[in-house]
């Protein structure tokens, strides 16, 4: 018994978080009944069958700059990306002239300038050096690459629905793992491992209506799951959230009641290629939007948005370097058993 049980009998069930019984990693209920890998592979196969339109996730739009431009590799496609002024650019990677890295050129008035021979490239191009359409919705820059996608584009990438007051506070955490953007999907359209691997993050996790392996009349897949975000030792925050898949490239969780209702956690897996050892690279880009309907939330975050995003950072960087093992095991058994499997895109 703790010295604190008398406190938690009188805890006002009004207040965002509330105590928890004290339980044992052990003695949860077994969820693999529930985890049947015909029922992920059936949802995370209708997930890969929805339109993207070519778009890929290249960075989160704070990282994107006017001072000085980014290089990134999408599907071995080398690019850089920069700002000129509110307008975010993204093209090819090599100069058009002898193949120098933009990624390392100076930026002048909004234009890169190659530091091997002085090439001027804005957003307009030059010398058959051309950009690709792009997008910045406020929390993520993407990238359109038809000729890697080879569906048909659309003007727009397909951007789930977030909070759009303006006391949302936004944090974006990238990782890279040795295998595919499906592994990843696959691993956020398994919500029922998230209290056996994630105890330090999860408690008391049901998961109250899942799609079918036949899939829904509305062609829409979607979890709903109670769960505990733990604060700490039993103080935690019960909420419901649905998961979906938007685009082949996207999971989302996003909370339907419960505190922070509205909230979106995005995870997106953005193929970046080959590694040097033959195996494929996937970067899991993760945009945490956070927003609340209570009186102060707004000026509270505004106030502490400085120190909260590398917080949700690395909350969410702690959570995938995890589920990697998961997503990258994955692979790594799949690879095994398919000696002519060729890395998707």
């Amino acid at each position: 018994m703790s010295v604190l049980d008398p406190l938690y009998r009188r805890w006002p069930a009004t207040w965002p978080v509330q105590p928890m019984d004290p339980d044992r990693w052990a003695a949860q209920a077994p969820t693999y009944r529930g985890a049947r890998p015909e029922l992920i592979n059936a949802i995370l196969d209708r997930s890969q069958r929805r339109p993207s339109g070519n778009w890929y996730v290249v960075a989160a739009s704070r990282d994107i700059g006017t001072e000085r431009p980014v290089g990134i590799t999408v599907a071995d496609v080398e690019l850089v990306a920069w700002r000129d002024g509110d307008q975010v650019i993204v093209g090819p990677g090599a100069c058009p002239h002898l193949g120098a890295p933009m990624s390392l050129a100076a930026v002048d008035c909004g234009a890169l300038i190659c530091r091997w021979h002085g090439l001027r490239i804005d957003a307009a191009g030059a010398y058959g050096w051309k950009p690709f359409p792009s997008h910045d919705d406020g929390v993520l820059v993407w990238v359109r690459l038809d000729h890697v996608g080879g569906e048909t584009p659309t003007e727009l990438p397909v951007v789930p629905e977030r909070p759009t007051a303006e006391s949302r506070i936004a944090a974006v955490a990238t990782l890279v793992g040795v295998c595919e953007p499906d592994d990843i999907v696959a691993n956020r359209l398994d919500p029922w491992h998230g209290a056996w691997f994630h105890p330090y993050s999860f408690a008391r996790l049901e998961v109250v209506e899942a799609p079918s392996t036949h899939g829904s009349p509305d062609g829409e897949d979607r979890f709903l799951v109670d769960v505990t975000f733990r604060v700490a030792g039993r103080i935690g925050v019960p909420v419901r959230a649905e998961f979906t898949s938007p685009e082949p490239r996207t999971v989302v969780m996003r909370i339907v009641s419960g505190e922070g209702i509205g909230s979106v956690v995005e995870t997106h897996a953005t193929p970046r290629g080959t590694g040097p050892d033959g195996r494929p690279r996937t970067a899991i880009v993760e945009a945490v939007v956070a927003d609340s309907p209570r009186p102060g939330f707004g000026i509270a975050t505004r106030r502490v948005a400085a120190a909260l995003r590398p917080l949700m950072q690395r909350t969410a960087t702690r959570l995938w370097r995890d589920d990697l093992d998961y997503a990258e095991r994955r692979y790594q058994l799949r690879a095994a058993t398919s000696p002519g499997h060729v890395p998707g895109r």
